[in-house]
């Protein structure tokens, strides 16, 4: 393949877009090789696994996460306990978009959390304490798994854009192995001052996860960000060999050793992901480079 110049025009579909990535360069090239591999991954009928963190699900990410989660497109979804906060806030209100230099003494003072550029309100975290009394009260006297908690969750949302709405309505398994780091994390510590017999088993759930992977003919994962979302993703998979396929967008680098910027090179030495394993990374923020990778599976 040889370096081709764009030359779209204002009729450009997002089809159009990624043709003319694949031979741009840079990450356009490897964003376009990133949204072939998801679509491969569809074809080819792998297990496909969805992890992302919480930051995204503030963002407007959540209604692209949402609309995978409505179509079927991936079959199960690992993220950070932030990310089960945003999506139920959002689905009773909206959060503000401000900038990265705002005075944030300010906004404390006012009672807005600053997340990037991304504002907050704690009349958010109020409403969630309230949304999330009646689902604590079920569960008030035995120990729950974070993926049943979920489920519950995404029940009681009426809200189309939430992502946990339509896991719950196609019966896509949601898990949250760091479901307490979380505000309902910290929810969970106020309820349980009247209620000593309820609880969070986090390990429940992963004898759910390692029957399913295991299972499975192929597996695959499109892995947004880092964190205990990305390793809890890869980790699985290591009695398996690893995953069969990969797609990671990222923004962190590999130099301090840390997971989050871990390489899928890296990943094949713990067995994480497979020898042979189809992979794709793609250096960017998932806020701009995965809406198009998601359009071209839709």
């Amino acid at each position: 393949m040889q370096v081709n110049d764009t030359h779209l025009d204002s009729g450009a579909r997002v089809a159009d877009v990624l043709e003319a990535y694949s031979s741009m360069g840079f990450q356009a090239t490897s964003l376009a090789q990133g949204a072939k591999l998801f679509r491969r991954m569809r074809d080819d009928k792998a297990f496909t696994i969805l992890a992302f963190t919480a930051n995204l699900v503030a963002s407007g990410l959540r209604g692209t996460i949402a609309k995978l989660c409505e179509k079927k497109c991936v079959d199960m979804v690992i993220t950070t306990g932030g990310s089960i906060d945003h999506d139920l806030c959002k689905s009773y209100g909206s959060y503000g978009i401000g900038s990265f230099r705002m005075d944030d003494l300010d906004l404390n003072a006012r009672g807005i959390n600053r997340l990037g550029n991304i504002l907050v309100e704690n009349k958010h975290y109020e409403l969630l304490e309230q949304k999330m009394k009646p689902i604590f009260e079920k569960h008030a006297n035995e120990t729950v798994s974070p993926s049943q908690l979920i489920r519950d969750i995404g029940l009681s949302l009426d809200d189309e854009g939430s992502f946990l709405h339509w896991c719950a309505k196609n019966d896509i398994p949601v898990f949250s192995p760091g479901i307490t780091d979380s505000a309902i994390g910290l929810q969970t510590y106020f309820f349980k001052q009247d209620n000593k017999s309820f609880g969070i088993d986090v390990t429940a759930d992963m004898k759910r996860i390692e029957d399913t992977v295991l299972a499975a003919d192929k597996v695959g994962a499109v892995v947004l960000g880092g964190g205990i979302s990305k390793h809890h993703t890869i980790g699985v998979n290591i009695l398996r060999g690893g995953l069969d396929y990969a797609l990671y967008v990222t923004t962190a680098q590999e130099y301090d050793g840390s997971l989050s910027g871990a390489t899928t090179n890296e990943a094949k030495s713990w067995s994480k992901i497979e020898k042979d394993a189809n992979t794709v990374t793609v250096y960017a923020d998932a806020s701009l480079a995965f809406p198009l990778i998601a359009s071209s599976v839709l």
